[in-house]
Order: C-alpha cells, then structure tokens, then sequence
C-alpha cells in the first residue's frame, strides 16, 4: 500500500501566498510522477502540476503563480502558491503514480486532499 499525505491547507486574502506538502510512503518501487490537482465545488478536477523525470507541467490558470518542486529520495512534493486568487479556491490532492514492484504496473494513488479558500 502507498499513502499519501498532504498539509499546509488554509484561509488566505486574495494576493496572498500558501505551500502545500505532499509525503508518499509505503511500499514504493518507483515513483513515475509526483503532483498536484485541484477539484473546486461544482467542477471537475484539474491539473494544477505535474512533475515528472521530464520536466514540471503546469495547469494553464496557474502558470506564473504556482511553483511545484519535487525531493526524489524523500518522495515528498510541494506547491508554493502566489498571488492566490478567489478562483484558486478548491480542495487540492496530492497525486502520486507508483510502481510498487516489478511484476505489476504503475498505479495511480491520491492524498485525502487539503482546502484552500483565498477570501478577504
């Protein structure tokens, strides 16, 4: 079993920053990508960033402002988020595709997920 845990969530004003940390644990192999989505009330969940051996892929409405970074040998993977915005508000989930030995594939694992409201 993988588990991933996710803190740092919170309140913050419009124009304001957070960081968000991501822990994966358990039996871990390899861990393809480590990353970020987001699910807002009433909307489908999104990209926020994706890290992987290749590079950091950033969701479109977070580009410039949202910096995603990645420790390999701890597994661990954070989001410094600034210049938050009302629409930045959403429940973010960590995500995390892990081999977790050789003889089966990659899987898809996901944190419990942390609220972040940006609201004066």
């Amino acid at each position: 079993q993988v588990q991933l845990v996710e803190s740092g969530g919170g309140l913050v004003q419009p124009g304001g920053s957070l960081r968000l940390s991501c822990a994966a644990s358990g039996s871990i192999l390899t861990v393809n990508a480590m990353g970020w989505y987001r699910q807002a009330p009433g909307k489908q969940r999104e990209l926020v960033a994706t890290i992987t051996s290749g590079g950091i892929n950033y969701g479109d409405s977070v580009k410039g402002r949202f910096t995603a970074s990645r420790d390999y040998a701890k597994n661990t993977v954070s989001l410094q988020m600034n210049s938050l915005k009302p629409e930045d508000t959403a429940v973010y989930y960590c995500n995390a595709v892990v081999r977790t030995d050789w003889t089966t594939g990659r899987s898809n694992y996901w944190g419990q997920g942390t609220q972040v409201t940006v609201s004066s």
